[in-house]
């Protein structure tokens, strides 16, 4: 195929769509986690939506394991500036142990607007970022991390890093149009804008400590009945330009063509809040939640899922699909449920019923501190 074809936006026949999707990769194609050699303990964790889909109460939903606080959907300092809704996921993450404290940036929504502008109205410092974390390639989840490098770059630590689940990150995307069979470039994570921002990219295939505090869960085995729900195409390839990923094996297996993207390279964010257990986050969960806490539990030695949270990915999926999630969930035994961004409000509706004292939802704003 010529580079002039790779260029353009790619027209598949739902013939064509449905020939490429044995080529989803197999079970062994997904790297064996080691398990880490100790997982710190940390005092507690404070959990800060900056972006999230919706804003519909200032009220929150109260646990006993978890403090939940939402701000007001107007900035107190500029009655003119409101909090900002849209598709993507962004969380702010303090971790303490003892007067020692680490704040990480998980994910960074769709546009640099509406994260800063968050940002500012939630009272995020972003200046005091010391880590970056990345969860997979879509750009409803690193969209406003350019715009976030360019007002406090110069401000943060020189060796600041990004982790990231691996070169899957770093594909080309293709997103449906209203055309069937027809797919447009949904953007990329441009390595050239890190490399300008001086940004340390860790490669985190297997499970990776962070800061000293958290962990990566590593590449997320899939083990459970999960599958991945359908999402964007990807190509395996970089362009002429360098822009994309270097990934010739499974681009042998794609023929060079965009195939149905099954985020090989996606993993969860973690941390182990001490008497607690384990709070599990999930970001967009294409692997499944339940891959990817037991993925957490299994390479931390940690047996207990004290919450899960973020995206699940299950508005896709359909009844039967998500009752066997609630089911699984009920197996797990976590004392705290947050679902956000894509997981679907059938989820929520059947953990109402379910898990009416695990669940709590959440919204742009929103606040969770666990643990003291």
């Amino acid at each position: 195929m010529s580079i002039d074809l790779r260029r353009r936006n790619i027209v598949l026949a739902s013939a064509g769509v449905a020939a490429l999707a044995p080529l989803a990769l197999p079970r062994a194609a997904f790297a064996q986690s080691n398990r880490l050699a100790a997982v710190p303990a940390v005092d507690s964790l404070t959990v800060r939506v900056i972006t999230d889909s919706t804003y519909d109460t200032p009220r929150v939903g109260q646990s006993k394991w978890v403090k939940t606080s939402r701000a007001g959907l107007v900035s107190p300092l500029d009655p003119r500036k409101t909090l900002h809704n849209e598709w993507g996921l962004a969380l702010a993450l303090e971790s303490r142990i003892g007067g020692e404290t680490r704040q990480t940036l998980l994910d960074f929504g769709y546009t640099p607007n509406a994260y800063l502008n968050n940002m500012e109205i939630l009272g995020v410092d972003g200046t005091r970022t010391q880590a970056l974390v990345a969860s997979h390639g879509h750009f409803d989840h690193f969209g406003g991390l350019t715009g976030y490098l360019e007002k406090f770059r110069d401000r943060l630590p020189a060796d600041l890093p990004l982790y990231v689940g691996g070169e899957d990150l770093f594909c080309v995307r293709k997103n449906a149009t209203r055309t069937p069979g027809h797919f447009a470039d949904w953007g990329v994570l441009d390595r050239r804008e890190l490399a300008k921002h001086r940004i340390r990219v860790v490669n985190c295939e297997q499970p990776t400590l962070i800061l000293g505090h958290g962990f990566t869960t590593g590449g997320i085995q899939r083990t459970s009945f999960e599958r991945v729900l359908p999402n964007t195409m990807v190509q395996y390839f970089k362009r002429e330009d360098g822009v994309g990923c270097d990934m010739p094996a499974e681009n042998a297996k794609a023929r060079g063509l965009p195939v149905q993207d099954m985020h090989v390279h996606e993993h969860g964010t973690c941390f182990n809040v001490k008497g607690r257990g384990l709070v599990v986050m999930s970001s967009c969960g294409h692997a499944g939640i339940i891959n990817t806490a037991r993925q957490a539990m299994e390479v931390s030695g940690v047996k207990k899922l004290h919450a899960a949270l973020g995206g699940f990915h299950l508005f896709p999926a359909d009844d039967d699909y998500v009752r066997r999630t609630v089911a699984e969930f009920k197996a797990l035994d976590p004392e705290v449920i947050i679902p956000m961004h894509c997981s679907g409000p059938t989820l929520v509706a059947m953990l109402r019923t379910e898990l009416s004292d695990r669940i709590i939802t959440s919204a742009t704003g929103t606040e969770f501190v666990f643990g003291a």
